[in-house]
């Protein structure tokens, strides 16, 4: 089968964990362990996050010239090369020999009227301290809001996206039986101008929604969603939450998942398995082949659970 698998940010550095190359070094060896296991017996196609990379550029761009803030466009590229980089090369590593994988800088086009430019719910960065983020929203003029386990994080719009206009090579690739590595971070954010030219936009795209239309344009049979939860719950945070196993789309969408985590990856399973894709999975890194083979996570299919 052919898999778009979605490596979430905190798959490739833990929570709380220094973000230094030798962490994103080491969580990115056990990724492409997982990875490589499931690659034995289906093709995959890889994407991944970049929130706490992306904030890490912008803090970057901020201490070196805090007047002339680089644009998210061209940090979003510089963490698909880093990141993508780095997945290649354990890939690589864990693959069999003469394996070859391909990392490519990714654009996807968003519409410049989305209402997500008004509205920006996406957490890039590190988590702040109420101290620390006064002086980030006083000094950037950065939003922020605060996070579920403590803390805020700064949001940036994250409009849907609508196209991937250099899909046809990433299709010969695949078709070619390349290991491709893309769309890293939800893509380049770029907006198509009357005359038709392309220019990059501040904002971050939601790695899970492109990786949706990733899937569909390859024609994926799986979408893949990897992170830090086991699953899907019902009532999450509650004394009676549940892990939801097998589901469809019309089942969840009547049940409501927080717009900055696990809201996002929801939308993107069911669009994905509405547009014709056998299951979209939703679950822990270390879980990969037991989702796809319906042992482990949540499965998001368009026939209801026997």
């Amino acid at each position: 089968m052919r898999i778009v698998v979605a490596l979430g940010g905190n798959a490739l550095l833990k929570r709380g964990e220094p973000m230094t190359a030798q962490a994103q070094h080491a969580n990115v060896r056990i990724a492409a362990g997982a990875l490589a296991d499931l690659a034995r017996d289906h093709q995959i196609i890889v994407a991944h996050g970049n929130g706490p990379q992306v904030g890490l550029m912008a803090l970057r761009s901020a201490a070196y010239a805090p007047d002339n803030l680089w644009p998210l466009d061209i940090l979003g590229a510089e963490t698909e090369g880093m990141i993508g980089y780095l997945i290649e090369q354990e890939l690589v590593n864990a693959l069999p020999p003469g394996t070859d994988c391909a990392t490519l800088l990714t654009r996807v086009e968003v519409d410049p009227n989305d209402p997500a430019f008004d509205e920006p719910t996406k957490p890039i960065g590190p988590v702040y301290t109420a101290a620390e983020a006064e002086l980030a929203r006083t000094e950037h003029r950065w939003t922020m809001v605060e996070e579920a386990t403590g803390g805020l994080r700064r949001v940036v719009p994250s409009p849907l996206p609508v196209a991937i206009p250099g899909i046809a090579p990433i299709r010969l690739l695949v078709e070619a039986g390349v290991c491709v590595i893309c769309a890293g971070g939800g893509g380049i954010p770029v907006v198509r101008g009357r005359d038709g030219r392309m220019e990059g936009i501040e904002a971050v795209i939601d790695k899970d929604r492109t990786s949706a239309l990733l899937a569909e344009a390859l024609e994926a049979d799986i979408l893949l969603m990897l992170t830090d939860v086991e699953a899907v719950f019902r009532d999450w945070g509650a004394p009676g939450q549940e892990a939801i196993g097998r589901i469809t789309p019309d089942a969840l969408d009547a049940m409501t998942f927080p717009a900055g985590s696990m809201g996002p990856k929801i939308a993107a399973a069911c669009d994905f398995v509405r547009a014709g894709g056998t299951m979209a999975g939703i679950g822990r890194l270390q879980d990969a082949r037991a989702i796809v083979e319906g042992r482990a996570g949540t499965q998001v299919q368009r026939e209801p659970p026997a």
